[in-house]
């Protein structure tokens, strides 16, 4: 496994990725570097088929400040073309992210601003606490968050996008919540213990079953019918019915035992 330096990356015996911010002495804002990293990271954790699925947090107090300040200025000294290619490598980022194969949950707690939004939002679920603060702050130093938009649109809807993305407003986790940015929100001294319960849930479901999961949603998007998707649906199913593990998940439930991939209970 690949040694990082602005991230880390830790995978369990039991299959659980957990992919950390690491730069807890600078909230764990991203730069150039934390990018590439999370780019090779992705690549790597897409890779091992052993891993069933992927917790996306931040070190120490924040999960993330956004983007690092030395980098930004950094960034206005860039031409054009330079900018370009950072922001082609952080839009690789949200999209590898986005499509990884393997469902992902993001655990907030402390600041997520800027761009960190959009890495929550990439995530298939997210939880977090609800004394945590959101902030689509780009427009505060003239900028728009352009990269992260589609996917923090598509996770609080078109019209909050407008308004906290116009305003930079700040907002709590219940707030979050309210969107549809967490799927839950916890007091912060209960966020570990929920998160924990999270695992134990996930941990209970067919591997292979939740990649054909997440292949087959993405595939539906916003569930427009067409005799594709009809297709498409129809044969995902067939695989499923017809694959290992479901035959094993099937004979499981009748039989009234744990499947194989379970854990034997205590």
């Amino acid at each position: 496994m690949t040694a990082y330096t602005h991230i880390a990356l830790d995978i369990a015996a039991n299959g659980v990725a957990t992919l950390w911010l690491n730069r807890p002495e600078k909230n764990n804002a991203f730069n150039a570097e934390v990018i590439r990293e999370l780019i090779h990271a992705l690549d790597e954790i897409e890779a091992n088929k052993a891993i069933r699925f992927m917790l996306l947090r931040g070190k120490g107090k924040h999960f993330s400040a956004g983007a690092d300040l030395a980098w930004m200025q950094q960034a206005a000294e860039l031409d054009y073309n330079a900018n370009l290619q950072d922001a082609r490598e952080l839009a690789e980022v949200m999209a590898n992210l986005y499509k990884l194969p393997i469902p992902t949950l993001a655990v907030v707690q402390g600041a997520a601003f800027g761009g960190a939004l959009g890495l929550i939002a990439c995530c298939d679920m997210a939880i977090g606490a609800d004394d945590a603060l959101f902030c689509l702050s780009e427009v505060k130093i003239g900028l728009a968050p352009a990269v992260i938009s589609p996917f923090v649109t598509k996770a609080i809807g078109e019209r909050a996008m407008r308004r906290y993305s116009l305003t930079a407003e700040r907002f709590d986790g219940v707030r979050a919540q309210q969107l549809g940015l967490l799927a839950e929100c916890y007091r912060a001294d209960e966020l570990q213990a929920a998160l924990d319960s999270w695992v134990d849930n996930l941990l209970h479901n067919g591997p292979q079953a939740m990649r054909a999961c997440k292949a087959l949603l993405m595939e539906v998007g916003p569930g427009a019918l067409s005799p594709a998707l009809r297709r498409y649906t129809e044969g995902a199913i067939s695989r499923l019915r017809s694959s290992a593990e479901g035959q094993e998940g099937l004979q499981a439930f009748l039989a009234k035992r744990q499947p194989n991939w379970q854990e034997p209970k205590a």
